[in-house]
């Protein structure tokens, strides 16, 4: 988990100094966190307001295929992500900008307890993103075979079956923190606070399963899909112009399907899942580096002498998730016909109202 600037949370998750002098790259933190604080609270109010459009769209135009309950699933995980990890980002936030800000309530609350949901809705939408590459994936390549595999009902079932893995393998963060009061003698009354128990242990856990195993898998499926569609496209292109200059007679949509087994719509589709794909793993970088780093070297957390740094690629990795859950609609409005379509004429009807 992230800490702020040679500070660390103890188990009560209350703040602790450690030396300075024993702590690198404090500096590139700093100047990290108020540079991309701010970027990242823009960057999540556009995702809410483009996820909300999303699953209007997807919702008005009818979620009759495969590829669309996934792109409208993922809209609704995306947004849920954004929601939960507000708190989180509002906090960091005030950290780098807003000196000695004194916490009306204990701080942990917006720091860390919605931090493990949030990420679990993250999971999700990361699992929707590799199933939406594999999906497509597997229809151009093998398009006779597959087309017919993955029916509507088939993915809804396969989205619910991804919530519950989603949050089973995030089990062992989302029980570490609780809820409990501590009596104050000062002021003679009680206050609520954050206490995780058994974090240790259970960080080493979802680092070496969630942040480790599973983070390379889905970055190693990702890159093949992204590949594998590529070379389907390319291919395609190639096809598609040598056929075009020895069959004049036919139209541009029967000498898609004829030559390629694809209509232009469906190379749109493919086109706008490689984006998709694409952004993914560029996104998923940082956090690559970070879970791959901190196997290796013991000082690479957020409590050894990298710390700064380690906190550094940490804003860099959150900004990226953040971004990661924003940006869809413009690869939809680009090389979606029917989604533009949908979504031009929804802004066309309430101009009318």
């Amino acid at each position: 988990m992230e800490m702020p600037l040679n500070l660390t949370l103890n188990s009560s998750f209350e703040l602790t100094t450690q030396p300075q002098s024993t702590v690198l790259y404090i500096k590139e933190r700093l100047w990290t966190l108020k540079v991309l604080t701010p970027l990242s609270l823009f960057i999540m109010l556009f995702g809410f307001i483009s996820n909300l459009i999303n699953i209007v769209v997807f919702s008005k135009a009818g979620i009759k295929d495969n590829v669309t309950t996934l792109l409208c699933s993922l809209a609704v995980t995306d947004l849920t992500f954004l929601i939960l990890a507000m708190p989180n980002a509002c906090f960091w936030f005030i950290y780098a900008w807003v000196k000695n800000h004194t916490w009306p309530f204990h701080y942990a609350f917006a720091a860390t307890f919605f931090y493990w949901p949030a990420f679990t809705a993250f999971d999700l939408s990361v699992f929707i993103s590799v199933s939406l590459g594999v999906m497509r994936c597997a229809c151009v390549a093998m398009p006779l075979k597959f087309k017919i595999v993955f029916t509507k009902s088939r993915t809804i079932k396969w989205v619910l079956f991804l919530v519950v893995l989603a949050v089973c393998l995030r089990i062992p963060v989302l029980t570490v923190h609780r809820v409990a009061r501590r009596y104050n003698p000062v002021t003679n009354s009680s206050y609520v606070y954050v206490v995780a128990s058994n974090d240790v242990s259970m960080f080493k856990v979802n680092d070496i399963m969630n942040r480790g195993f599973f983070i390379w898998f889905n970055f190693i499926v990702m890159v093949s899909c992204v590949c594998v569609l590529s070379f389907k496209l390319n291919q395609a292109s190639k096809i598609r112009r040598s056929y075009t200059k020895q069959s004049s007679h036919l139209s541009d949509q029967d000498k898609a399907v004829a030559t390629t087994g694809m209509s232009p719509k469906d190379m749109q589709v493919v086109k706008s899942v490689v984006l998709v794909c694409s952004i993914f793993i560029f996104t998923q970088l940082p956090y690559l580096f970070v879970s791959t780093t901190r196997l290796l070297d013991p000082q690479f957390t957020g409590k050894g002498r990298l710390d700064g740094l380690f906190g550094t690629i940490n804003t860099v990795g959150r900004t990226c998730s953040f971004l990661n859950a924003s940006v869809n609609i413009l690869v939809y409005y680009n090389f979606n016909s029917k989604y533009r379509c949908s979504l031009l004429s929804l802004f066309e009807a309430k101009r009318q109202l």
